[in-house]
Formats: C-alpha cells, sequence, structure tokens
C-alpha cells in the first residue's frame, strides 16, 4: 500500500513540473504565453538533449521571453549532464518569471545535487513566504521540501533547528510520511544524545519502511548504551537487508545519512 500511495504521489509531482496547461493562459487572455505553452508542447516529442527540443523552447521564448517554464525545461539537459553553470543561469529567469513555480524545484536541486544547503534553505523559506499552505515535495518524491530543509540545516551544523522543522512537519495530521524521514529524524536525536528519542523515531521508522541504514544507526544507539546483544543484533539486521537490496537508494546522488555495505562490515568487524 506504502509503494502504491508513493507512486501516486509521483505522478502527481510530474504532473506538477510538467508542461503547463496552456488553455489556462488563454482564458485568463494571456495569449503571448498561450502561443509560447503550445509551442513549447512540441518538444515533448523529441528527447531533451537533442537540437529539436531546444530549437522548439528557444521558439517558446521568441515568442514570450517571459514564459518561466521553457526556461526551466531547456535546463533540465544541461542539469543532466553536468553543465551546471548553464542550469543555473536558466532557472534564474524561470524563478525571476515565475518564483511560487520554480523556487521549490531549484532549492531541492540545490540540495540534492550540489548540496549548498545555504541556497536551498534561501529557495525553501522564499517559497514558504509566497505560498499560502502546503509548499510540497522534492522532484523525485522522496521528501518533502521542509524535510529537505531541515537536513540543510543539519548539514550546516544546526542540527536543533533541523529537529525542530523535522517535528513540526512530521506532526502535521496531513503530512505523508516520505520513505527516510524517520531515519533522518532518528539520526539528528542519535547525534544530539538523545538515545531513546532515537529508538522511537527508528521503530516508526521501521513500520513505514525497513532499511539497512535504519537498523545500522539502531545498533550504533545500543553500542552507546553498552547492550552488546542488541548491538549485535541490529547489525546482523541491518548486513541481511543490505544484502537484500533495502537500503537508501537514488539514481543520482548518495543521500544523506546513506550507509553502505563497507560500513556495514567495518562496524561487525570492529566488534570481533
Amino acid at each position: 500500500m506504502k509503494k502504491l500511495m508513493l507512486l501516486g504521489l509521483l505522478a502527481m509531482i510530474e504532473l506538477c513540473f510538467g508542461q503547463p496547461n496552456c488553455e489556462a493562459y488563454k482564458y485568463y487572455g494571456d495569449i503571448s504565453k498561450f502561443e509560447a505553452c503550445k509551442k513549447a508542447e512540441e518538444a515533448g516529442r523529441y528527447y531533451q538533449f537533442t537540437k529539436e527540443y531546444q530549437k522548439i523552447l528557444d521558439a517558446a521564448l521568441a515568442i514570450d521571453s517571459t514564459y518561466a517554464y521553457a526556461y526551466q525545461a531547456k535546463g533540465y539537459a544541461y542539469l543532466k549532464s553536468g553543465d551546471f553553470i548553464t542550469w543555473e543561469k536558466l532557472m534564474r529567469n524561470a524563478v525571476h518569471y515565475e518564483p511560487a513555480l520554480h523556487l521549490g524545484y531549484r532549492g531541492w536541486c540545490r540540495y540534492q545535487f550540489f548540496r549548498d544547503y545555504k541556497g536551498a534553505i534561501e529557495d525553501i523559506e522564499r517559497l514558504e513566504s509566497l505560498v499560502k499552505g502546503d509548499i510540497g515535495f522534492g522532484q523525485n518524491g522522496d521528501y518533502h521540501l521542509k524535510i529537505a530543509k531541515a537536513l540543510c540545516y543539519k548539514a550546516i551544523g544546526e542540527k536543533a533547528r533541523a529537529i525542530e522543522i523535522m517535528e513540526e512537519q512530521l506532526g502535521l495530521e496531513d503530512h505523508f510520511i516520505g520513505l527516510y524521514d524517520y531515519l533522518h529524524l532518528g539520526i539528528l536525536y542519535l547525534e544530539t544524545n538523545q538515545p531513546d528519542k532515537a529508538l522511537q523515531a527508528f521503530q516508526i521508522q521501521e513500520t513505514e519502511n525497513t532499511l539497512a541504514e535504519n537498523e545500522f544507526y539502531r545498533a550504533l544507539v545500543y553500542k552507546e548504551k553498552k547492550n552488546k546483544a542488541m548491538y549485535n543484533k541490529y547489525l546482523e539486521k541491518a548486513h541481511k537487508l543490505y544484502l537484500e537490496g533495502r537500503h537508501m537508494f537514488d539514481p543520482y546522488t548518495h543521500q544523506m545519512d546513506r550507509v553502505f555495505l563497507s560500513d556495514i562490515k567495518s562496524e561487525i568487524a570492529a566488534n570481533n
């Protein structure tokens, strides 16, 4: 059920970041954006790295240079190919013309790809100031943007602030629990000398999404508590889950707090 709900969420995110509804521009009398939007729709027939794709979006911008979506769409290929300078210039235009629609995407990319934590915080907090209600998820659907913001605060050393943001977001009745939310919260508790809270968070994470990382960090809590039996138990469980492929994964980057098989083996070896 959790996987089905996540697939539905990812579909919603894809729609949110996809081509806008051109008819909406026409309805509100913005004919230049309507025409630019219709032109940009033609790019969907081509791969993002092709000249045809880029030329169509250039043509859309020639019709209306303030059509923000075209800048973001042009940027996909540059982001994926590692030309971050060109991507940033394109996204600067997208954010300039429609900040509420593009700040979340740029903020997420700053977090995920560039480790520009302060820049990501700036974008997400600016988005919060512009949007009434929920600000949504990051591009890949793994994290709500407020959870991502909390992780950015952790990365710059403000762990108390990170915990505060996470606790507030996770306490909302309508929060859709992400794949790793309680894992990260538990690790923050562990890193701030709150072992009992860490164990509570890891228990929730296990219920929501069992991961090798969760059991590895749970083992470290018991290591701190000098409970060798429980420490060994969860190390072995982490090892088993990792070998089964049940660990954090992203096709583009390594997530914060990810554990590798070598980490687990090193911990096991040190314990023997």
